[in-house]
């Protein structure tokens, strides 16, 4: 695939970290109980507010595309990083700006250079380190309209 764009990155991360809210939690080996199981009857149940339902655990393909994504988060500064997956885990814009100390705006433009720097490497592209954030930006907006 060699026409990312910074949507289909975001696309990608958004399912990367639901990915990882639908694993199993771990759970260290060796620990078990001896107490019996309990038998729950009808009665006991009356009144309880039911477990919420939860997802099914991810496909193998799913798991896979998270496995690619996650190392897509290197390529970044590490506050840009922080500040994408807290995005991509759904948080909201005030929790974000206020964890970073940032305006909505400032953190918006990181969040689209993040996005763009990370597109850019995936199409194979060098970044130059000469290059502004706002010159990168310009250059994914201009290659991601032909798509």
């Amino acid at each position: 695939m060699n026409d990312w764009t910074p949507a289909m990155v975001e696309e990608r991360l958004i399912e990367a970290a639901a990915v990882l809210r639908r694993l199993p939690s771990v759970r260290m080996s060796g620990y078990f109980s001896t107490w019996p199981t309990m038998i729950v009857e009808f009665s006991d149940l009356v009144g309880q507010t039911p477990e919420p339902m939860r997802l099914p655990p991810p496909s193998a393909a799913a798991i896979s595309r998270m496995e690619a994504t996650l190392p897509w988060l290197r390529w970044l500064e590490v506050e840009d990083a922080k500040l994408v997956w807290m995005r991509a885990e759904r948080k909201p814009w005030k929790a974000i700006c206020w964890r970073f100390g940032i305006a909505r705006a400032t953190a918006n433009r990181r969040m689209e250079y993040a996005l763009s720097a990370i597109a850019w490497r995936l199409n194979r592209r060098p970044l130059p380190a000469k290059w502004s954030r706002q010159f990168l930006l310009d250059r994914a907006r201009v290659l991601s309209s032909r798509f």
